[in-house]
């Protein structure tokens, strides 16, 4: 029996970031030297930042990443550290995790299961491991996996609690979505109560292009229950101690019982035991407080989702500001909110550029808007360009009815004057159209889709209207004016245009989507849920039709379980109608 007293260091690394990663790792294990931890824990990949995606094919990046291993060593002075690394050279690279102590590599456990579907290609780049074994630390037998290993219920977590692990430790970095934390601990808590083993997981925090980690680092009591969990979207370190006294006890009941360990062969797979460190590092230890913070609940926890992935995109890919076309309507106001909240008042402008189709109620919107959120607004009328294009047109376009050109023209010379401040000033623009319009391309190709982040990309619509009102209801500043949330819906580039005058109401509209592009039922099956029949084609059509604008659209973060770009890749040229 003995306790250890482990820290997960929840950290938000930066993909190729060596020096900046390094710091951070340096600096969380003099943070856990201080706590008086034994052992403390890195998430996946901690040294490269995840996911490293091609830079993996460049050899120097494997070698700065040795390097800032090399570099870490000396600091494990009395502490043992498991620190993300990619191990090997050339073709045979491995996702790895270094078991570090008084500056040694005491072993290196290598990634066995291998993710290969929606944001993950590892297959592309790392070798599976084989070798699954135990590293004693203090005195506790413990499994040191990654990821994905823990998800298979006949895995490695299986074959280690099978040959003596008392504790499982799986390092990840594991990207969000809708309610994955929920998903992540019950099956955790599974692999716990399954093998009577504790279990701690230890997650990467933050943005990285379009994907968002949520932290939620949790320990996981052999009963199943969890022991203590850090927050979401904050980097942290998370102590405890892990009593192995009660765990025992358990095992020597259950054994009585007649209940065995379950036991999994794999052919090719290993097991073996290393000796890292004998005891821990002091008898007498601080007591630690527990914690055990509650999961957000779903509006604040895709609120923050949005913040955490839009402040990281900026600020990792070093903009000073960014800049907003603001048109009165929800979209842009909740782009506008979450910038604000992700990178202060000081950093956000916003642009009402009205026409001769927007209500003047929508400019006084976007003013009180900028007024409650304390930022600046430049008004820039279009009418006089848009007469400008309309003449110049005007002799090719003779005899050839009005449509939806003219109502583009206007959004394409928005795009333009957003790109051009842009230009002059160096602010990264931020788009503002959400999930629906991109499913259905109810949107301008190099008009409102034109900018380098779409903050709402992966929003649908009914839920921006949820967002923006749970924004509202937050520290009692209200900043999206009730007129914004009361009015119906429009693009705004013909007299009196409505949304629903070219989609279902959105209402209907999202079930159809989601059903269509996150769960890939067909036709038929979405019209036997109850839906009109040539309300679904259409809609299909709709999706089928756009995906060549989607493929221009910029990067956006990922809130749902299947995004467009780095979960759903269909083919442009694509005569595949499942209608």
């Amino acid at each position: 029996m003995a306790v250890l007293r482990l820290g997960m260091a929840q950290i938000n690394a930066t993909v190729g970031d060596f020096a900046g990663n390094r710091q951070i790792i340096l600096g969380e294990i003099e943070r856990a030297r201080e706590l008086c931890c034994d052992m403390v824990v890195f998430p996946e990949l901690t040294i490269t930042g995840y996911p490293p995606e091609d830079l993996l094919f460049k050899p120097q990046f494997i070698r700065e990443n040795r390097q800032v291993l090399e570099a870490i060593l000396p600091a494990t002075r009395g502490i043992t550290a498991v620190i993300g690394f990619v191990d090997g050279e050339g073709s045979s690279l491995f996702n790895s995790a270094a078991v570090v102590y008084d500056g040694q590599v005491k072993a290196v456990y290598r990634k066995v299961i291998l993710p290969n579907y929606g944001v993950f290609d590892e297959q592309r780049y790392f070798k599976p491991g084989k070798d699954l074994s135990i590293v004693d630390v203090c005195g506790v037998n413990t499994g040191i996996n990654i990821c994905e290993d823990i998800w298979f219920e006949d895995g490695p977590a299986t074959v280690q609690a099978s040959v003596g692990a008392e504790l499982i430790i799986n390092i990840s970095s594991s990207p969000y979505h809708t309610g994955k934390w929920h998903q992540r601990e019950e099956m955790l808590s599974r692999r716990a109560t399954d093998h009577l083993v504790m279990v701690a997981y230890v997650n990467q925090v933050g943005g990285q292009d379009e994907l968002v980690f949520d932290g939620g680092s949790v320990v996981v009591g052999f009963d199943g229950r969890p022991l203590a969990r850090a927050a979401q979207f904050k980097q942290e370190l998370l102590a405890v101690d892990i009593d192995t006294g009660p765990l025992v006890m358990a095992r020597q009941e259950a054994k009585k019982r007649g209940r065995q360990p379950k036991s999994v062969f794999v052919p090719g797979w290993e097991s073996n035991t290393y000796t890292v460190c004998a005891q821990a590092s002091q008898s007498q230890k601080p007591v630690l407080e527990q914690r055990l913070v509650e999961p957000l609940d779903l509006p604040a926890e895709i609120y923050l989702a949005l913040v955490t992935g839009t402040r990281d995109y900026v600020l990792k890919n070093g903009f000073k500001h960014v800049v907003i076309g603001l048109s009165g309507g929800m979209d842009s106001s909740l782009a506008a909110v979450i910038a604000v909240d992700a990178l202060g008042p000081d950093k956000v402008t916003g642009v009402a550029m009205p026409s001769r189709y927007s209500p003047g109620e929508s400019l006084e919107d976007a003013r009180s808007l900028c007024q409650n959120l304390g930022i600046d607004l430049v008004h820039i009328p279009i009418e006089k360009i848009y007469s400008s294009y309309l003449e110049t047109l005007s002799e090719v376009f003779d005899n050839v009815s009005r449509d939806t050109t003219e109502e583009n023209i206007q959004a394409r010379i928005r795009g333009n004057l957003l790109m051009a401040l842009s230009n002059k000033f160096g602010w990264l623009v931020l788009t503002t159209g959400n999930k629906s319009e991109m499913a259905t391309g109810y949107t301008t190709l190099y008009g409102d889709m034109a900018g380098g982040f779409a903050v709402i990309k992966d929003v649908p619509k009914t839920l921006v209207y949820t967002l923006g009102l749970y924004r509202n209801r937050q520290a009692g500043d209200s900043p999206i004016p009730a007129s914004v949330i009361d009015k119906a819906p429009s693009a705004e580039l013909r007299p009196n245009q409505k949304d629903s005058d070219s989609l279902p109401a959105y209402e209907i509209l999202d079930p159809i989507l989601s059903a269509y592009v996150e769960q890939d039922k067909s036709v038929a099956e979405i019209v036997a849920q109850g839906f009109d029949a040539e309300m679904v084609r259409r809609t299909a059509r709709l999706v089928d039709m756009s995906e060549y604008k989607r493929r221009q659209a910029p990067p956006g973060v990922k809130i749902t379980s299947r995004a467009f770009g780095r979960d759903r890749r269909l083919p442009i040229t694509n005569r595949f109608r499942g209608v």
